[in-house]
């Protein structure tokens, strides 16, 4: 299986796992980005695994991350933020992921979609806010967005130090977004979201963990891993 979807997000979307394509080991397979594996074997994954949503001839739009809190209104080619919004047709965003999480959003009633990419700085720098602002000044609607959380470190794997949990509770976030040491980045988005306006019947999240061996996980694999893609394009 090459994509998992959500079930509250009606447009081309999905979130990909790491089967399907033609990478090595330890790629193996549908690696869709990186610096280790080799750029063909990249692509190639990319083009199929686009062509498995119908989104092969969209504009692709994707993002140099750099784990903060910019929101780019997308634009075919490679922009710096973490975040991309557009209300263009025949534009497919993409964000990479191998431990954080993605997030995807849709507004069917104006025809605004999101993807953000939300590690434990973006999180803190509320990345998922920052992009409903951006989809709002888009025509967007708050009581329209739905919203999907795909798959992401749990919180059973990710440990942090106390001067991480610190910077959370000096955020305003909630306590039950940690235990100890351990941070649910999970729960941390959905507070996000829900403080920012989306309703909770709104918001889905996959809950599954990318240390499980259907994902790549940078941590879990010390770095030398693939990349997996979560994708929304307007229908």
């Amino acid at each position: 299986m090459i994509w998992i979807k959500s079930n509250n997000i009606q447009c081309p979307h999905g979130f990909s796992t790491r089967h399907g394509g033609i990478s090595p080991q330890p790629f193996n397979s549908l690696n869709l980005g990186g610096s280790h594996d080799q750029p063909e074997n990249i692509l190639q994954n990319r083009q199929m695994a686009l062509q498995a949503l119908k989104l092969a001839d969209y504009d692709l739009c994707y993002l140099n991350q750099v784990h903060g809190k910019e929101v780019c209104v997308a634009k075919a080619g490679e922009q710096t933020g973490d975040a991309l919004v557009s209300n263009q047709k025949k534009q497919v965003l993409a964000i990479g992921i191998a431990d954080c999480y993605p997030i995807l959003f849709y507004d069917a009633h104006n025809a605004v979609i999101g993807a953000a990419h939300a590690g434990w700085r973006g999180t803190l720098a509320k990345i998922a806010e920052h992009t409903l602002k951006h989809m709002l000044l888009l025509g967007a609607d708050l009581s329209h967005i739905q919203v999907a959380i795909g798959q992401g470190i749990s919180q059973n794997k990710f440990e942090v130090g106390a001067e991480v949990i610190a910077q959370f509770e000096a955020a305003g976030f909630e306590k039950n977004c940690w235990q100890q040491n351990k941070i649910d980045l999970a729960q941390s988005n959905r507070e996000v979201l829900l403080k920012a306006g989306i309703a909770e019947k709104n918001i889905w999240v996959m809950q599954r963990c990318t240390y499980e061996d259907d994902f790549f996980s940078y941590r879990r694999d010390k770095g030398i891993t693939g990349r997996m893609w979560a994708v929304i394009a307007l229908p």
